[in-house]
């Protein structure tokens, strides 16, 4: 004899999505930084078109000023370095009105991404723009072969 088991109860979802509470856990079991980091990788964006790739990098606080692009070896290193927020300064040994750090989220310090270019790039006709906080490198295709060369951030 077959035994049919059946569930008369509506079926229950939680209130809030488990990604929520996941999250929630999680933040309380992360120490909170208050200290800026030495070091960071920023974001990056490969897009590809007809003529060539386009490079997006997120450096948000960045001065074009702070960014080295160079192609050495069929790598293009891009780096940098955002400035950590300075600290007002003391009077007499004490901070007058300073705000105390709570919590960092944003990264601060040097940075430095590498991108191994295929043989396809022409590495003279390279440009960079930063706008935004966005840095784009336009990697245009062609058959000539650098070695070695530097592109200035306009």
């Amino acid at each position: 004899m077959a035994t049919i088991l059946y569930n008369n109860r509506p079926a229950t979802r939680p209130a809030r999505a488990f990604n929520t509470v996941l999250n929630e856990l999680l933040r309380d079991t992360l120490p909170t930084v208050t200290e800026p980091a030495k070091s960071f990788i920023p974001p990056a964006d490969v897009l590809e078109s007809e003529d060539g790739f386009e490079l997006h990098l997120a450096l948000p606080g960045v001065a074009k000023e702070a960014v080295q692009i160079d192609f050495q070896e069929g790598k293009l290193i891009i780096s940098g370095e955002r400035k950590a927020l300075k600290s007002p300064e003391a009077k007499n040994g004490e901070l007058q009105n300073a705000p105390r750090v709570r919590r960092l989220e944003t990264n601060y310090g040097t940075f430095s991404r590498t991108f191994r270019l295929p043989d396809t790039i022409d590495v003279t006709a390279i440009e960079a723009e930063m706008t935004d906080g966005i840095l784009r490198v336009r990697l245009p295709f062609d058959g000539k072969k650098v070695n070695k060369h530097h592109i200035e951030v306009r």
